[in-house]
């Protein structure tokens, strides 16, 4: 159906209701394809500059709410509840339609933007952010999918830029803004910092408007589903209490009473998901049939531990930056642009070649075995590094992400049925959000349970130095109120000071401040070396990727040569539509249904020639 029409509504009653008036359907054009990327990108960039502005500014936060140990929390708050979300979301968008999720997912994240500019606590900042993610566990997976429907796999490889600029322009306003606002006491009587939550609002509101005014997607035909709640709530059951004894068993103890309850149901949460998956078959949150697809399932287990190794890692440099070198929130943000760069650069690159050549594995193997020497030469890090091998070193791991981030999304989309559109794009960065939720969690606490002792390990060493002793001698450094947690240690009458509130540093006598510098480094290396060698797991899954020519038709096409393909014709309706109507079931499923098969044992081939032209579908044979 090349000049096509869109399917009709089916009702549970189709087999005796009358056929609604179709549908035209015209291709859009660049220009019409402009306009609706401008939409997406409005909501795509409260999602990114939301996560450079905190990055920046997490520090400046925790100081003032007196709990910088707990930036974990604010962190992994918002990642638990946008990575429980992006699933659903996904789903939902499947029955109800892209756009008006969209919309409530924008509207969700400026609520929680809004109260978190009120919080009081890391606490209760934490729980805002929860409800953040609750919006912004849509914005990005929607977009994405959306593209999916409008263009081909390898037409979209095209249009990357343009969602690549969204990401270049927050990483640079990021670290301004933030730093603006969390250099600032107050700005207009509120406390700076708190803007750099309430600055989401004209943002998102801008976008509703867009949004509201130029995405227009046109109605497919539907099909009837349950929503999986049992298998969302089982999902979060799982997943917090894991996430928690990730956040605090340093503090609790591994094998604590409290560890081992929450060690024991999130076992039971992720055992009761997978039976409450398989109990819903297609309208599972996450269909487990998906799994049985090598490129989804492949690609799953990737986005998984390069999630884990990239916000691992993204989340200890920006301290690195700001602790160990000294540097301010803005000065830190805007040292981290040869990393967007090293992004920008090889995802253009790999956008321009798969376009041209429809090929994408050889990028998810370039990507892994940069991301994972990038990680390794940040390692090597020490306070006394120069600005320049920061900057080419975090530029090498930008480079693996860049190779990595889209190629791995267009094979999914590329691998699965039109059908499973919505909910394979979710499906696939629920796993890499999943992976970055733990990978948050763990590596933080590893920072913050070893950077205790490698501060005494650091203070040992330099007591042996002439420096340090010149400093202790020096009566204008004992005198500085600002030097007491040092001089009270030194002399035993004083522990370490909390490092809740790190600010103490920057004021404090640079020879004695060292101490502090170099065990901030040392467990920052420490995080991002185990960061590499968890990376490193997915060289090995990037070469077992399989290559799939991609599809040179749309989501929407797809959908809509499938339900083509089993409408009524001139002698009447055919045997499957009748069958699937009687049973609430769509023309578009019963085809989808069919066309799935593609993807299974060779059995399940369906052996009508027409569906095996279909272009919808992977190449047989």
């Amino acid at each position: 159906m090349r000049g096509g029409t869109y399917a009709s509504v089916v009702s549970p009653d189709a087999s005796r209701a009358t056929p609604q008036q179709a549908v035209p359907f015209t291709p859009l054009g660049h220009r019409q394809i402009l306009v609706i990327l401008g939409g997406l990108m409005m909501g795509m960039f409260l999602a990114a500059l939301d996560q450079t502005i905190v990055a920046t500014a997490i520090r400046t936060i925790g100081d003032d709410l007196n709990g910088l140990s707990l930036q974990a929390w604010v962190t992994t708050a918002y990642l638990i509840t946008s990575t429980i979300a992006t699933p659903l979301y996904g789903k939902l968008s499947d029955i109800y339609g892209r756009k008006p999720l969209y919309l409530v997912a924008i509207a969700i994240f400026l609520v929680g933007s809004l109260l978190c500019g009120t919080a009081t606590s890391m606490y209760q900042l934490a729980a805002y952010r929860a409800v953040q993610g609750l919006g912004g566990g849509g914005l990005m997976s929607l977009a994405i999918t959306i593209l999916g429907d409008l263009l081909s796999p390898r037409e979209r490889a095209k249009y990357q830029a343009y969602f690549l600029a969204v990401f270049g322009t927050s990483s640079v306003l990021g670290p301004i803004i933030g730093g603006f606002f969390a250099g600032a006491d107050d700005v207009l009587g509120i406390t700076g910092w708190r803007w750099i939550f309430l600055v989401n609002v004209p943002f998102g509101i801008l976008g509703m408007v867009v949004i509201t005014r130029v995405l227009h997607l046109p109605p497919l035909a539907k099909v009837f589903h349950r929503i999986d709640w049992p298998g969302g709530l089982a999902l979060a059951g799982g997943l917090v209490p894991l996430l928690l004894v990730a956040e605090q068993g340093r503090e609790w103890g591994w094998g604590s009473p409290v560890a081992l309850t929450c060690y024991a149901l999130g076992v039971v949460g992720i055992a009761a998901f997978l039976l409450a998956e398989r109990r819903a078959g297609d309208d599972a949150l996450l269909p487990l049939h998906l799994f049985r697809n090598r490129t989804f399932g492949v690609s799953a287990l990737i986005n998984l531990v390069i999630g884990m190794g990239m916000f691992g890692g993204l989340a200890t440099l920006p301290l690195y930056l700001q602790i160990a070198k000294g540097m301010t929130p803005t000065a830190a943000g805007l040292a981290l642009l040869p990393l967007t760069l090293g992004i920008m650069t090889t995802s253009v690159v790999a956008g321009q070649t798969v376009a041209r050549t429809g090929r994408y594995r050889i990028f998810p193997i370039l990507g892994t075995i940069c991301l994972t020497a990038g990680a390794l030469l940040m390692s090597r890090l020490v306070p006394d590094s120069s600005m320049v091998e920061v900057a080419w070193r975090s530029a090498i791991f930008g480079f693996g992400l860049g190779f990595c981030f889209q190629p791995l999304v267009l094979a999914v989309q590329n691998a699965v049925p039109p059908k499973d559109m919505g909910v394979a794009t979710s499906s696939s960065l629920f796993f890499r959000q999943m992976g970055g939720t733990l990978g948050t969690a763990v590596f933080l606490s590893i920072l913050f349970s070893t950077v205790g002792g490698n501060i005494r390990d650091a203070f040992a060493e330099a007591s042996r130095t002439t420096a340090f002793r010149a400093a202790l001698a020096d009566p204008a450094v004992l005198e500085d109120p600002a030097n007491a947690p040092v001089v009270g240690v030194v002399q035993g009458t004083g522990a370490l000071p909390s490092l809740d509130d790190s600010s103490f540093i920057s004021a404090m006598d640079p020879r004695l401040a060292a101490p502090f510098l170099d065990g901030f480094a040392r467990s920052t290396s420490l995080v991002l070396l185990i960061a590499a060698a968890v990376i490193a797991v997915s060289v090995v899954l990037a070469f077992l990727l399989p290559e799939i020519p991609l599809r040179q038709v749309s989501g929407i096409q797809s959908r809509l040569d499938a339900a083509d393909a089993t409408a009524p014709d001139a002698a009447g309706t055919t045997a499957a539509a009748v069958a699937g109507a009687e049973q609430g079931v769509g023309a578009d499923a019963v085809r989808a249904d069919a066309v799935d098969g593609a993807h299974g044992p060779e059995s399940q081939v369906p052996r009508n020639p027409a569906l095996l032209r279909d272009p919808s579908g992977p190449t047989i044979g």
